[in-house]
């Protein structure tokens, strides 16, 4: 595979980086080029206060903040409203991420994220971008034939609102499944964007324990396709040997496809790694 095959993946890269860490990216804002979407996660537990301070931040870095919205988390239509009304006027927020959160039942009047897509609050702000999950991998409720479904009308329904789709997935461990899993996608007709989610360098423990938390095959086989030895859960692994096997099975029939890391060990760890695999110079501010 060559460097620059490999260097094609990874620029344009997108970051998830979560309230806390704000001082981490803050810190390592000069070496992350401009303009990088940086996702803010919805963490249970975190206000929207902190979220939306948090969107603040990251547009004062000169990034472009796209928040989470756990729609089973929202109590009401006036709740939702005032979080994208707010994010849009206090942070320049253009993008946002749907996801549906982790309850079985939900806190309001949503349940899926097609229902929050349907209320109009994004056109009516003037979002730009809609981000919905892809799903590679195994779903703990949906069927496969149930989620190319689901993906497909959420996209529809996104650009039938004037707004572009965003296809975001969760992190795997075997590139095979994602590309296949990209072949089926573009063979459905469904174009756009794609940002495959990859971990940056961690504690070998600690991918295996986020792993098994997100439903993502931890199996002794799956660990071994990343590049893990099971027998060796100390130390520290990083992402090369699956970011390697996705660039070089990435055809051009294969559309748009960059990465979106969680810095899982940190993101000072993750940009180091991506400095030295992705060939980015530092990026004066």
């Amino acid at each position: 595979m060559s460097t620059n095959h490999m260097n094609g993946l990874i620029d344009g890269y997108s970051l998830e980086v979560g309230t806390k860490s704000m001082a981490a990216l803050t810190a390592a804002a000069p070496r992350i080029p401009p303009a990088s979407t940086i996702f803010i996660p919805y963490l249970p537990g975190e206000s929207d206060e902190a979220r939306l301070a948090a969107a603040r931040t990251v547009r004062e870095l000169g990034f472009e903040p796209m928040p989470h919205i756990a729609v089973r988390h929202l109590h009401s239509l006036a709740e939702l409203d005032a979080f994208v009304e707010r994010a849009v006027a206090e942070a320049g927020v253009e993008r946002f991420f749907l996801i549906a959160g982790d309850l079985s039942v939900p806190k309001g009047p949503f349940a899926e994220s097609l229902a929050v897509i349907e209320t109009g609050v994004f056109e009516r702000s003037c979002v730009k971008v809609v981000g919905v999950g892809g799903h590679p991998e195994a779903h703990s409720v949906m069927s496969m034939a149930d989620r190319w479904d689901v993906l497909e009308r959420k996209c529809q329904h996104i650009g039938d609102r004037g707004m572009t789709p965003l296809i975001v997935t969760q992190f795997a461990f075997d590139a095979g499944i994602v590309l296949a899993w990209l072949k089926e996608l573009r063979g459905r007709g469904i174009g756009h964007e794609v940002r495959v989610g990859v971990p940056g360098p961690a504690g070998i423990a600690v991918l295996a324990r986020y792993a098994a938390m997100c439903g993502v095959g931890a199996a002794a086989s799956m660990l071994a396709k990343y590049g893990i030895s099971i027998g060796k859960l100390l130390g520290t692994a990083g992402p090369e040997h699956f970011v390697e096997q996705l660039a070089t099975g990435l055809t051009e029939e294969d559309g748009t496809v960059h990465l979106h890391f969680f810095p899982f060990g940190g993101v000072e760890k993750t940009v180091g790694w991506i400095e030295r695999h992705g060939g980015i110079a530092d990026h004066a501010r």
